[in-house]
């Protein structure tokens, strides 16, 4: 079993078998394991768009009801993975390696980053992600394509709905799962 946190109740996790969604109303940040996770935590107050929305709506940058810092506990708790945007000011402000080049990079903490682009699963339009995992032997990480070099924001983005660029894509989601299901609790 593979808990997905922080997933929309009819997404691509909803009723698969083996997964056990966390939708909105089942509050992710209340996860208390025992299962590897797929985190995807809500991301708008820690994107590069975050300190606009601060100026002009008054959302505070990084004020996301702790659904970041809750993510992270249960990665590192339980095994899984943690996926946000490429970029996020989450991983700097708790700490976390950033990504670099292309490929998994280890961590003297035994934890794994890398950047892939959602372009290469399917996605109908760059979208740069940040991968960090915990609890997956070195061995047992996939090869990834190498980024997209193709500029996040232009040509498709003005096109597509807020919730189809919100999506994870099938093969995305297949090797957030693979990578959770290879993980070891770490508690």
């Amino acid at each position: 079993m593979i808990a997905a946190l922080y997933v929309d109740a009819k997404g691509c996790y909803a009723n698969l078998p083996g997964v056990d969604a966390w939708d909105v109303t089942r509050d992710a940040r209340k996860y208390d394991g025992p299962y590897p996770v797929v985190a995807h935590p809500p991301c708008a107050r820690w994107s590069r768009m975050a300190a606009l929305a601060e100026w002009k709506y008054g959302k505070l940058q990084g004020d996301d009801g702790g659904c970041f810092a809750a993510a992270l506990h249960a990665v590192r708790t339980y095994g899984g993975v943690l996926e946000h945007p490429a970029s996020s000011a989450a991983f700097r402000a708790f700490g976390l390696p950033k990504p670099h080049g292309s490929g998994w990079q280890t961590h003297l903490d035994g934890s794994c980053t890398a950047q892939v682009d959602q372009i290469a699963f399917g996605c109908p339009v760059p979208k740069r992600t940040w991968l960090y995992v915990v609890g997956v032997p070195f061995d047992a990480l996939p090869s990834l394509p190498s980024p997209s070099r193709v500029r996040e924001v232009g040509k498709g983005w003005e096109r597509i709905s807020k919730r189809a660029r919100s999506m994870t894509p099938t093969p995305f989601r297949d090797l957030l799962l693979s990578l959770a299901r290879s993980a070891s609790g770490t508690r």
